[in-house]
């Protein structure tokens, strides 16, 4: 009888404890996306301007794209139209479908080298590509019509007036620029609404990053939990093509309707938060003004005061400037007034300089940095640094700083990385564009929470609360259990008082001291045997 009841709480625990501490049931996964069957043209730029190595890197990214759908004659055909001053048709959508044909026909592709024939290329993907000879279905309504254009220049044609032709025909129009290419003629191809078929790199280097989202555009989501497409902090409740965010016990929603504060605590929490802000030319004055809105979503989410977060302002480029040292404005109001007065530097991208300054001056006592209080840095760039910044970076993390950074468009990952706290995938963020860099502000408003003492979660107390009842039910049915149990409690706060005087009570914080249970109850199985 002993060993069962042994057995019983064993399993019992173990079922609380895998329910989380409020008793949330753990997510169950959901069919994962698949893809839209849908008729699918690149068109692809390789005029002279695009060298060898950077036609390479779009057919990486034609690729990657290529890897995520799902293909074949009844599901997602895909053809490539490679152009310059002629068109030349790669692949057609008749041609061969399996994954692995289309990837070695991809390739094999060969740039041409000669002007930049855009319109030409959009009229022949009209014209031919699409069309049922080339495999294309105009007569299955079902099946989308998808093009995607990737230049890099000015077009020697005109692309307005044909692309329009393209759009009354039902075909949805992506236009992919990058470096100099004119946004203007980006915005003439694409299809509305343009925020979502408009998209721009510095260089060839980084258009990969653009894979993700058009492995979302051809996507049908049964289950966005499921998938992970959602901005939920804690539990994803997925329906019929939507979902909603919810909280575990002891935590609740916030008004942005997907993150959880627990404990009254979080965002609250006494802060010396500066931020490192790249201000160099790459950056451009329309994106400078992006990440003034960055900063302000940032600042949105604390609470500014003398005991609570203090937030400073310090811009780069080739010389390091402070707009705002910590503690000068006193409420969110005068902070988010300072950002959006803030000029442009416009120069050069030393962001190892930048960290010294961080470590040497904008944590400092004497620009109101306030002792004890935990300290956070958040560098935000978009390119390679021109300097060394192993040994600044090194030096902010063992001064005991926070360090998160954030990079946009050409921005070195490595770089990143070093710069970035432990656990080093928690603490960097790397959007190609930076009209996307609102999502990793959302993200950062919770990171940058100070963590609160568990022992005063409601959480945890409501799950000790449920073990100690448990521990009372059995022991009043085996007596003969009593003097074996009164070598606890287990307790990972012993600062804290029990919220019983009997001494079974104790508390489960995590997964070690559940398997302090486990031996303590193996332990009395042998006594009892």
């Amino acid at each position: 009888m002993a060993r069962i009841c042994c057995a019983l709480l064993l399993s019992l625990l173990l079922l609380l404890h895998s329910r989380g501490a409020g008793g949330a049931s753990p997510q169950p996964r959901g069919a994962l996306c698949r893809t839209k069957p849908t008729d699918l043209v690149f068109i692809i730029d390789s005029s002279r301007s695009v060298r060898p190595h950077e036609f390479e890197k779009i057919k990486v990214f034609v690729s990657r794209v290529i890897e995520a759908l799902d293909v074949g004659p009844n599901a997602t055909r895909v053809g490539v139209i490679n152009y310059a001053s002629a068109v030349r048709s790669e692949l057609s959508l008749q041609g061969p479908q399996s994954k692995a044909a289309l990837l070695q026909a991809v390739r094999r592709i060969q740039p041409l080298s000669t002007g930049t024939m855009t319109g030409l290329a959009i009229q022949f993907a009209i014209s031919r590509a699409f069309s049922a000879a080339e495999g294309g279905r105009d007569g299955a309504p079902s099946f989308k019509k998808v093009a995607i254009v990737v230049t890099d220049g000015r077009p020697q044609d005109g692309v307005q007036d044909v692309s329009a032709r393209a759009r009354a025909a039902g075909i949805e129009l992506f236009a992919i620029g990058v470096g100099r290419v004119d946004m203007g003629t980006l915005r003439q191809m694409a299809s509305e609404p343009l925020d979502e078929h408009v998209d721009y790199v510095e260089s060839y280097s980084v258009i990969e990053k653009l894979t993700h989202k058009f492995q979302e555009a051809f996507c049908v989501v049964s289950d966005l939990c499921a998938t992970g497409d959602h901005d939920c902090e804690q539990v994803c409740v997925s329906s019929p093509g939507t979902y909603r965010c919810a909280c575990r016990d002891g935590f609740s929603l916030n008004s942005d309707g997907k993150t959880c504060t627990a404990c009254n605590g979080g965002l609250g929490s006494a802060l010396d938060l500066v931020f490192l802000i790249d201000g160099s030319k790459s950056v451009r004055p329309e994106n400078f003004e992006l990440v003034k809105k960055f900063i302000n979503q940032i600042v949105d989410s604390l609470e500014v005061s003398d005991k609570q977060a203090q937030v400073g302002l310090v811009q780069y480029s080739s010389s390091v400037r402070q707009e705002f040292p910590l503690g000068q404005f006193k409420s969110k109001k005068d902070i988010k007034a300072a950002v959006k007065k803030m000029s442009y530097m416009e120069k050069g991208t030393m962001t190892g300089q930048a960290l010294k300054y961080l470590v040497d001056s904008s944590f400092s006592v004497i620009n109101g940095a306030r002792p004890g209080v935990p300290k956070v840095g958040i560098v935000f760039t978009d390119g390679r640094s021109q300097d060394y910044i192993s040994d600044a970076a090194k030096k902010a993390k063992d001064s005991g700083f926070r360090m998160f950074a954030v990079g946009v468009g050409n921005a070195v990952e490595d770089e990143l990385r070093e710069i970035a706290s432990e656990p080093v995938a928690e603490h960097y963020f790397y959007s190609a564009d930076f009209r996307t860099i609102s999502k990793i502000g959302k993200k950062l408003q919770m990171k940058i929470c100070v963590e609160e003492d568990p022992c005063e979660c409601k959480s945890i107390v409501k799950f000790q609360t449920k073990v100690e009842d448990l521990i009372n039910s059995l022991q009043q049915k085996h007596i003969l259990w009593q003097d074996w149990l009164k070598p606890w409690p287990i307790t990972l706060c012993p600062h804290k008082k029990s919220l019983s005087q009997h001494s079974q009570s104790f508390f489960l914080l995590n997964s070690s001291s559940l398997e302090a249970v486990a031996k303590r109850i193996e332990a009395l199985e042998n006594k009892i045997i």
